[in-house]
């Protein structure tokens, strides 16, 4: 059996960890969107989780996690 050294292994699955966790992000951003359509389609956050037998709380939380930031107030004022 030819076994890769444990330096070498431990470094391909780093890089897998790596494309693995950009497609759960990206993956993440395609469903925050389809869930704002699924809002403009149905009317409501709370409409489209009882659609999908989820609470409201999670699918507004999984849309606005995938929303920019909005700046906070100027305090350097």
């Amino acid at each position: 059996m030819d076994t890769k050294p444990w330096r070498d292994r431990v470094h391909l699955e780093d890089e897998l960890l790596e494309q693995l966790q950009q497609q759960v992000s990206e993956s993440a951003a395609r469903r925050a969107e389809a869930l704002e359509e699924g809002v403009a389609e149905l009317g409501s956050v709370y409409a489209v989780a009882k659609d999908l037998g989820k609470s409201w709380n999670a699918v507004d939380k999984a849309i606005k996690k995938q929303r920019p930031a909005e700046p906070g107030p100027d305090t350097t004022a």
